[in-house]
């Protein structure tokens, strides 16, 4: 508020008035005045015909308040009544200054944090960001450029929300909730949804036992995720990551999870590709497309990922499981920290602001298991970070790693050398663990991350030219063949049954006399011929595999191989 230098001023009001409003059209508003400040008993009269519909009082004593007042409705009939149980009053406020979506406001006193608010002269929405004590911060929700100095302001009393109903699947919208597929949303039967909601607390929340299948055969295997998880996918540039998203979401057709996708700060081309392949592959039947492109003003990205929850929690209420992906929080972080140092917060490390961290976990925390009690319903998340040189200690990679049950590392150096999607193992964790696995997998693949591990390092000795004894050998010729089978092409879904056939006989020694080369040809021979067979079909109960199975499987494969060796050597 702005600072009355002496003290002991006696408070009076100053009232600026049309010069119709005269005699005991004026009475009547002075005793209003007097009637709503009661500690006041002096007022001060100016004239002023800029205000056309209604009169402004300015309080004054210790501090200077403003207060305007929109009593047009008291004009349109000359015997209306002025008492103050009819007059409606409207808080106003002043644009100050306004600069890449982030607009300063004076004169509003009565708002709260994320409240939404109207820029009158626009029509524009913003919302309150920040709270100091003379000025808020808004960011705006529109075209910036149409706000100029000046421009009033006033509060709606509500907080930002989206509207939600079933009429959105399939569609492709903004961050606000408008359509950009050039098609209009029927507005029936929808909910309002606040962007910003309270986590569940414990007792509203069940453990994570549920998988949630990506399709992916190194994922599913040794970093199994839950319906209701946070796991998170993280590398470098053009490391895969959108990919292994993106393949999630295509194998959930006909699982019965709906899938959020939010993208946030990506080229319009990419979106737009993306979208094809959604189309392509008729997954768009069930997934909401919320975008926010690099072109988009930060506030729009700044608020996509709070819109795809608040869409995501719409469905879970009724019961439903959903996925949602961030595509990514990064760039979401780059947005926020524009948005904070234009309101001139203080910078802190890599000029972010110190609240970074609670920015990603109020919108990660939101994901859940629900309770019985609440429907049964779960968010999963998998939020998508980009590293700079595969630095996984830097500022925001460490806070969302320390804020998700795990993560799915994609490494460079194993995406150029060939191994796609390109998993680092070792750095990749899942804390929800084999509770969120299917029994046939989970039966099958409790070893494979010890397996794979020995191979790595018998191959960095092999590399050196140490010699190693037989027993070596046949672990670094299975590990390589492992190597092979987990290698996956883009949009192709694995079922955990192949998962667990694929598996079983990498790790059983079949494939031990296949020359390396050959893997790739013996793999695709052996995923045409594995669906075909008998005791495949009676892997679909999802059962621990059993010996009497791992000996008809064993019996199954082992002359195919041989034959293919047969012919190799032939």
């Amino acid at each position: 508020m702005n600072k009355v230098n002496k003290s002991d001023i006696a408070p009076y009001i100053v009232v600026e008035v049309p010069s119709y409003i005269k005699g005991e059209l004026l009475e009547k508003v002075k005793s209003f005045l007097l009637h709503k400040f009661k500690d006041v008993n002096k007022i001060e009269v100016k004239t002023n015909d800029a205000l056309i519909y209604g009169f402004k009082a300015y309080v004054v004593g210790h501090t200077v308040k403003t207060v305007s007042f929109d009593i047009a409705n008291i004009f349109r009939t000359k015997n209306a009544s002025l008492s103050p149980s009819v007059i409606e009053s409207k808080e106003f406020g002043e644009v100050y200054s306004v600069d890449s979506s982030v607009a300063i406001v004076k004169g509003l006193y009565d708002v709260a944090y994320g409240e939404l608010v109207t820029f009158v002269d626009t029509g524009i929405k913003g919302m309150v960001i920040d709270l100091l004590e003379d000025t808020i911060g808004v960011i705006v929700l529109g075209d910036y450029s149409k706000i100029q100095s000046g421009d009033k302001v006033v509060p709606t009393g509500e907080p930002l929300s989206i509207r939600v109903g079933k009429q959105v699947l399939g569609r492709h919208i903004n961050p606000i909730g408008e359509p950009l597929d050039n098609q209009s949303i029927d507005r029936v039967d929808f909910e309002e949804m606040p962007l910003e909601a309270k986590a569940l607390n414990v007792l509203e929340r069940k453990p994570v036992d549920r998988p949630l299948l990506t399709g992916i055969m190194a994922i599913d295997t040794m970093i199994p995720i839950g319906r209701g998880q946070r796991e998170l996918i993280i590398g470098d540039r053009q490391t895969g990551k959108s990919s292994v998203a993106l393949d999630t979401v295509l194998a959930q057709k006909g699982q019965g999870v709906i899938c959020v996708y939010v993208s946030i700060g990506q080229q319009a081309q990419k979106v737009a590709r993306m979208l094809e392949l959604l189309e392509e592959y008729q997954a768009l039947d069930y997934t909401i497309l919320v975008t926010a492109t690099a072109s988009d003003p930060a506030s729009l990205q700044y608020l996509a990922p709070y819109s795809g929850m608040a869409i995501a929690e719409y469905f879970a209420k009724q019961g439903k499981d959903v996925l949602i992906i961030f595509d990514d929080l990064t760039k979401h972080a780059w947005a926020y920290r524009q948005i904070s140092l234009l309101l001139k917060r203080p910078a802190g490390r890599e000029a972010y602001p110190g609240d970074i961290f609670y920015l990603h976990s109020r919108l990660l925390e939101r994901s859940a298991q629900y309770s019985d009690e609440l429907g049964g319903g779960s968010i999963t998340a998998l939020p998508i970070i980009e590293t700079q040189a595969q630095d996984v200690s830097a500022y925001i990679p460490t806070n969302v790693i320390s804020i998700t049950d795990g993560q799915i590392y994609l490494d460079l150096d194993l995406f150029n050398s060939g191994v796609k999607p390109a998993i680092n193992i070792g750095l990749s964790v899942s804390r929800v663990g084999s509770s969120a696995q299917p029994k046939l997998v989970k039966s099958i693949a409790k070893s494979l991350r010890l397996v794979l591990s020995q191979y790595r390092e018998l191959e960095s000795f092999a590399q050196l030219g140490a010699k190693l004894d037989k027993d070596a050998q046949i672990r670094l010729q299975r590990g390589r063949a492992l190597i092979e089978l987990l290698k996956q092409d883009l949009h192709i879904a694995y079922s955990p049954q192949l998962q667990a056939s694929l598996i079983f006989i990498g790790q059983s020694g079949l494939l031990d006399d296949v020359p390396v080369e050959k893997l790739p040809e013996i793999k695709l021979l052996l995923l045409e011929r594995i669906p075909q067979t008998v005791w495949f079909q009676k892997l679909q109960t999802n059962e621990p595999l059993s010996d009497e199975m791992k000996a008809k499987i064993t019996e199954s494969i082992k002359p195919l191989v041989q034959d293919y060796v047969k012919g190799l050597r032939a």
